[in-house]
């Protein structure tokens, strides 16, 4: 029997004991001064005014809830202006929001909320 073939599994443990654990280092982040670009966020919005009523459709193309609002500013002093419920604008999702006034439309907008 061969010394060096009755040694050879010894010497590998031996040498595997000796080595202790390795740890791989950490990814190194390398930081240029500027923020993290922010993930797009926001339903794209289509306002109508006919009149004295105002319609909204809303699509939410991204990945985030956006829950909208509807705004109608009405032209008249004595005429109340008015805010819908909100409502919410699931991904790949379209949804329509009504309003009116009494009588002329001054201005309509949308309002968003990130849901977290």
């Amino acid at each position: 029997m061969r010394l060096s073939r009755s040694l050879a599994p010894v010497t590998v443990a031996v040498a595997l004991l000796l080595s202790g654990p390795y740890a791989a280092p950490a990814r190194a982040h390398v930081d240029d001064g500027k923020p993290p670009a922010p993930s797009p966020f926001g339903a794209a919005c289509r306002t109508a005014v006919h009149g004295s009523h105002v319609v909204a459709y809303c699509h939410n193309p991204y990945v985030d809830t956006d829950r909208v609002r509807l705004h109608i500013k009405c032209a008249h002093w004595w005429d109340i202006d008015t805010d819908s419920a909100p409502v919410d604008a699931a991904p790949a999702l379209t949804v329509r929001l009504t309003g009116r006034c009494w009588k002329e439309v001054h201005s309509a907008w949308i309002s968003h909320q990130k849901v977290r």
